[in-house]
């Protein structure tokens, strides 16, 4: 776009005073924030957030720490003690989620990228969605909407399904995929559990998701404390109960995922807990 006339006076007089401000301020020894530094909207917005690291790119164990801030505008604050966690039984791979994660300064090209039945967890930040279940009722305290898991509720994989990476009730849609996870029949992993909006999953205003970029990312019941998942983030039952009721969908809550180096490298950037 092209400016001219009175209008162009004035951004470049704007343009050459912020230029002088920057200036002064370095010689006086102060340090200003770039644009590039500034929290997403997304984080800007959050109040509680849930923070998964792991030593690196193709680790599978892990650790999850809770913080919580009254306002958007105070530091985080630690809730509770840090708990242990698997990711993907081949780590983790840059998903897609609340923030961009394109940028060659915050993805390096020998990263790995999520990509559909590559048994790595999604890594950036992501919201949370509906809760579920295989009881009736919903755990006491549960705050997000639940689901209770029936025979017919399937989380579609097919990416050439236009139900891709949404978990719907078959007997209510017309069928037009090959492939899915029966979700009641995985059993004791999925007695309690919560979608994670990795790739527009369970998100109503999320763009819609890219075929073959990742689908049915939960975070659930483990297997174990060394046995890693198909893609989501796990963690015993009693402390996937507790971060379950925690959760809170008036403070906007947020999962991020990220291995410990690309962490620490991101945090200021992206407005997260100091670790």
């Amino acid at each position: 776009m092209t400016f001219s006339g009175p209008l162009w006076l004035t951004l470049h007089s704007m343009k050459s005073m912020n230029l002088f401000l920057g200036l002064l301020l370095g010689c006086a020894g102060i340090l200003t924030v770039s644009a590039q530094a500034a929290e997403p909207g997304a984080v800007m917005q959050s109040t509680q957030m849930i923070v998964v690291t792991t030593p690196g790119w193709n680790a599978v164990k892990g650790t999850l720490r809770r913080y919580e801030r009254g306002t958007p505008h105070e530091t985080w604050r630690p809730v509770g003690e840090p708990i242990a966690i698997v990711v993907g039984q081949n780590g983790m791979g840059w998903g897609i989620g609340v923030v961009s994660t394109d940028e060659s300064t915050v993805r390096l090209a020998s990263d790995p990228v999520k990509k559909e039945g590559d048994g790595r967890s999604p890594a950036g930040i992501f919201a949370l969605g509906t809760a579920f279940g295989d009881a009736p009722q919903p755990l006491p305290g549960l705050k997000t909407p639940y689901l209770q898991l029936t025979p017919s509720i399937e989380c579609v994989d097919d990416s050439g399904s236009k139900y891709y990476n949404r978990v719907v009730d078959r007997s209510t849609v017309v069928p037009d995929w090959n492939s899915s996870e029966h979700m009641r029949s995985v059993g004791e992993a999925y007695r309690w559990g919560i979608v994670v909006g990795h790739n527009g999953g369970d998100m109503s205003d999320s763009a819609p998701p890219v075929r073959g970029s990742g689908s049915c990312v939960f975070l659930h019941i483990w297997g174990g404390p060394t046995r890693g998942t198909a893609g989501c983030t796990a963690m015993s039952q009693n402390e996937l109960t507790t971060l379950l009721t925690w959760i809170d969908p008036t403070h906007k809550p947020l999962l991020v995922q990220l291995p410990a180096p690309g962490y620490a490298q991101l945090a200021r950037r992206w407005g997260l807990p100091p670790r």
